[in-house]
Formats: structure tokens, C-alpha cells, sequence
């Protein structure tokens, strides 16, 4: 790879493996991807120490970062800890006000914290948070995306979600997000790219979409 190379770093959404970007193709001349993974939080960890770590992992400058659905949040985190080239998030939200009503409901009653998470060997379950979708026809499919199980990280996910105090949009940022997303609906959202008929998990099943997209988005 040559010095022209631009580095995108790809961070999943909650419980979710790098094999959800396995059908992102970008040109090899001018991309190189790179996949970030989730690791359980050390107890008692903020998510801005948690991306300041995850930052160790970007081993290249000028990079872009693209987040899915909380890996969103997470690239923008990391965002303020490294020089970036742009920052694309994708079936996510850029700021709190962008959360929608029943997670603002449980920042403040707590309500999250009665979510029966123990149950995250159920992989339907799993999905249903992760997704915001019933996988009852692909559950080997969503299977293999959906690789953290850990109760206590899932735990740990929801709290920093509904809690997250960002204000402000980052200045390089890049919002794509599907017309028919469930977890985070388009209408509580600004100043984003609309993907027709794209689902949270578009990033999956939309994948034509973005690597006819993404190209033109990260050099614009």
C-alpha cells in the first residue's frame, strides 16, 4: 500500500463482530479497511477512557473512522483524541437530543437498568437490543454477527447509550442513516444522508448502497 492510501478504522455496533462490514468492498488502489473490535469494559470505565484506549489501536494518521449504531458514538469519542480526516456514522445518532424518546425516559427513571440482560445467550433477545429488529428466520445469520455475550458489557452499553451527554455535532462528521430505522428513527434526526429503505442493520443488507457511496463521501 502506498503513502496515498487513505485508512478507514470500521468500529461495530453494540455486540456486534467486524463481520458485519463483510460485504463493504471499497477500491484498493485508493482504501485500506481496518476493523475495530469491542473488548468487555473494565469495571467502573467511562466511555470517553474506553475510546481514549480504543484510540491505541489506530496505527495511522489522518484516518477516517466509521461507527455503526454505538460504534458511532465511540468514533466520535475517539474523534477528540486523534486527527482525523472525517468521521462517518452510520444508523447512529451525533448528539443526546438525537436519542429517542423512551432512551431520554430512561436516563432519567434508570428503567435500562431493569432490562433482563442476563439473557444475552438468547440470541434473538441479543438482536432485538442490538438491531432493533426480530431475527426469528436468520438466527444463524445474526449469530454470527452478534459475537459479545457478556452481560456485564451489555450492562455497561446501554448505560453509556442513554447517558451519553454529547451537545454538539463534530465539525467532520458524516450522518447516514436508513429511512426505516427502528432503534433510531429518522425523524428525530438532522442534517443526515437518507438511505431508502435502509434498517439499522443496512450496513448489512444495504451494502451496495455504501460501496457505491462511501468512495465519493470520504473524499468530498
Amino acid at each position: 500500500m502506498t503513502d496515498n492510501v487513505i485508512h478507514v478504522y470500521c468500529m461495530p455496533g453494540m455486540a456486534a463482530s467486524p463481520a458485519i462490514f463483510e460485504y463493504i468492498k471499497l477500491p484498493k488502489e485508493s482504501f485500506e479497511l481496518h476493523f475495530l473490535e469491542w473488548s468487555i469494559p473494565v469495571k467502573g470505565i467511562s466511555f470517553d477512557d474506553y475510546a481514549k484506549n480504543m484510540c491505541s489501536k489506530i496505527q495511522h494518521e489522518n484516518v477516517v473512522l466509521l461507527g455503526v449504531s454505538l460504534g458511532g458514538l465511540l468514533v466520535q469519542e475517539m474523534s477528540k483524541y486523534l486527527g482525523v480526516r472525517k468521521v462517518i456514522i452510520v444508523s447512529s445518532v451525533k448528539t443526546r437530543y438525537e436519542l429517542p424518546k423512551r432512551m431520554m425516559f430512561a436516563r432519567y427513571t434508570s428503567v435500562h437498568k431493569l432490562l433482563p440482560t442476563g439473557l444475552v445467550n438468547n440470541v434473538e433477545l441479543l438482536a432485538k437490543y442490538a438491531f432493533g429488529e426480530s431475527v426469528t428466520r436468520r438466527l444463524s445469520l445474526y449469530e454470527k454477527y452478534l459475537s459479545v455475550r457478556d452481560k456485564s458489557y451489555i450492562d455497561w452499553c446501554i448505560n453509556e447509550l442513554v447517558n451519553w451527554k454529547q451537545e454538539e455535532p463534530y465539525e467532520k462528521l458524516v450522518h447516514i442513516q436508513g429511512e426505516k430505522d427502528t432503534v433510531f428513527p429518522i425523524t428525530n434526526i438532522s442534517n443526515c444522508l437518507h438511505v431508502p429503505n435502509g434498517t439499522h442493520t443496512m450496513i448489512i443488507h444495504r451494502a451496495k448502497w455504501f460501496n457505491e457511496n462511501l468512495p465519493t463521501i470520504i473524499l468530498e
